[in-house]
């Protein structure tokens, strides 16, 4: 391979000359260990690398040398309950290597592992044609995981040989017979990290991701191949709203990127999951879960990578027709790494100093989630649903990383300081926040769980946005001023909010809510206003009815065990006998 020379170091960023022979996005061994880089421009013979590695005692006249290939990502078994870097190298066998805790310079280490034999059953027979995305066998990765060996892109034939039985993932597994000779297989397959995987068809996003979580799935649900950010200012609870949707979210597989943020939220994730039992299998929730890991002290150049080493993961399931949810926590720090290399680089700055690319970037990233189609005969579908926290300086939402993923997002979760301040989680404001799936979805929940829901859901939400704008009127003149009527509003748009919307993440029953739960508890809440105008209408005073013993049980529905929601019933019959016994005592009569 061509060797150059190191001219200039500027931190992550090395300039090299002598690499005409190089190509932009090349890996490069930069220096005497060796060090891990990618080319990320081009100046004739000049190559401008970043280097995912500490460049401390690199100087000029050091050696870089190309390796002619992209940043690839081995992908086979053994992805499934492992924690990388955002280059994919395993950190607990990094650990071993360098035989200490801290990232070391200049080691190398496979990212699946060598040594582990897996059980491969074979689901093709000598004779058979296959192409593309083909399934030649499985292995059973973990209790919850079947892992799908495909046929690698670019790639089909007859099956020549097939084997059976225990094998390493670089192990030949089968042989192709194919146009230009023998295509020896294994289990393992690399994929450029930065290249979106392909598929036969990209489908409309129709079906929700549903999460447990009240405000999202009732207000702002988010569709199986949907893309969702969640800004927020600091303390706002933007990784504890992620690790919820992980936890409890319908998808089969998780892929968590920890992107720049601080190490001790991901010491949460991994002392959390493994303890969570994933209430679909029983199993723990690490049996469906890929980490990535590229917190604040480690090298910045490898967290702009992360996000696509974590994408190109979810990419491999879905492509086996998984459902995968990938959270990226957060995309500001990987902002910050594509700011901080482009002033190494001396590009024009953008708004508040970003590249200029900063949108485009964003878009691809967001762009691989999707529903689709994929390779192979038998069209399974898969999805890959991504669902950004963006963490903007002070929870100023004008500043360009949150505008750029407005841009591109069709759900927006807008966390509220105010709210958060108020001990209300999850803190998702109601009024700024948005979902562009919920018509659509819509249709789905009238059709799965009740046909009233979408009914239902909008007037609860023209009840919380009316209640906006009579505060504004009870903090002019009072609330005396307001009719009994508007009273009643402001008091079901209080339970609406506390009773329904606040959620505690840390309830062992509150924690998660089925749509049939949600939609019982909603019903109930706008079941009393709905009884509560009829006995004003009657005559009753609103303080009578509201001093009603039962509007105590609405409040507390929501620690009503999963199995015993039938119990909302039995609340909706005392609700409508307490409202016939004040209007039959008289109404007015009862002041």
């Amino acid at each position: 391979m061509k060797t150059g020379k190191i001219i200039k170091v500027s931190g992550p960023l090395v300039v090299a000359e002598g690499m005409d022979e190089a190509n932009i996005y090349d890996m490069v061994k930069v220096g005497e260990k060796g060090l891990i880089g990618e080319i990320i421009e081009m100046r004739g013979d000049k190559a401008s690398i970043q280097v995912y590695e500490e460049t401390t005692g690199i100087g000029t006249g050091d050696p870089v040398e190309t390796t002619g290939e992209p940043l690839s990502l081995e992908l086979g078994p053994g992805l499934i309950e492992s924690m990388f870097d955002g280059i994919q190298r395993p950190l607990d066998a990094f650990e071993k290597a360098a035989n200490s805790p801290f990232l070391e310079k200049g080691i190398s280490v496979n990212s699946l592992n060598r040594e582990r034999v897996w059980d491969f059953k074979p689901t093709v027979q000598v004779g058979d044609e296959v192409s593309s995305g083909d399934i030649i066998g499985t292995v059973q990765e973990t209790t919850v995981v079947l892992h799908k060996i495909m046929v690698p892109y670019g790639v089909s034939g007859k099956v020549k040989e097939i084997k059976s039985g225990e094998f390493t993932v670089v192990d030949i597994v089968c042989v192709l017979e194919t146009e230009k000779g023998d295509k020896e297989l294994t289990m393992m397959q690399k994929w450029p990290a930065r290249k979106g995987r392909p598929y036969e068809t990209k489908l409309k996003p129709t079906v929700p991701m549903t999460t447990g979580q009240r405000v999202i799935d009732t207000f702002f649900p988010v569709a199986k191949g949907g893309a969702a950010a969640v800004p927020g200012p600091f303390g706002a609870g933007k990784t504890v709203t992620q690790h919820q949707i992980a936890k409890w979210g319908d998808a089969e597989i998780v892929v968590y990127v920890g992107c720049g943020e601080r190490g001790n939220e991901m010491t949460d994730v991994l002392n959390e999951f493994p303890e969570l039992i994933d209430p679909k299998t029983g199993e723990s929730l690490m049996k469906r879960t890929v980490l990535i890991a590229n917190t604040s002290n480690m090298p910045v150049a490898a967290r702009e990578a992360s996000i696509y080493t974590g994408i190109t993961i979810a990419e491999y399931f879905r492509d086996m027709g998984y459902s995968v949810s990938i959270m990226a926590d957060s995309t500001s720090r990987w902002a910050e790494a594509l700011r901080e290399m482009s002033g190494r680089l001396e590009e024009m700055p953008g708004d508040e100093g970003y590249p200029a690319y900063l949108g485009s970037r964003l878009a691809e990233y967001y762009e691989r989630a999707g529903k689709v189609v994929c390779l192979g005969k038998d069209g399974r579908e898969g999805s890959v649903t991504a669902i950004g926290a963006v963490s903007p300086p002070g929870g100023d939402l004008s500043e360009p990383v949150t505008q750029s993923t407005l841009r591109i997002v069709k759900v927006f979760w807008g966390l509220d300081a105010q709210l958060a301040y108020k001990r209300h989680f999850p803190a998702i404001n109601w009024l700024s926040s948005y979902s562009l799936y919920a018509d659509t979805i819509d249709a789905y929940f009238n059709k799965e769980v009740a046909e009233d829901w979408s009914e239902l859901r909008i007037e609860a939400m023209a009840l919380l946005q009316e209640e906006a704008s009579l505060d504004e009127i009870v903090r002019l003149v009072g609330i005396d001023a307001l009719s009994e009527k508007d009273r009643l509003k402001l008091e079901v748009a209080k339970s609406i909010r506390e009773d329904y919307l606040q959620q505690n993440s840390f309830h062992e029953i509150d924690t998660y809510t089925s749509l049939e739960k949600q939609y019982r508890m909603l019903k109930l809440v706008l079941l009393f206003k709905k009884e509560a105008e009829r006995a004003l209408e009657a005559g009753v005073y609103l303080n009578k009815i509201l001093e009603l013993e039962v509007r105590d049980k609405i409040a507390r529905a929501k620690y009503i065990n999963e199995d015993d929601i039938k119990r909302t019933d039995e609340i909706a019959e005392e609700l409508k006998d307490a409202i016939d016994d004040l209007i039959s005592k008289g109404g007015v009569l009862n002041a």
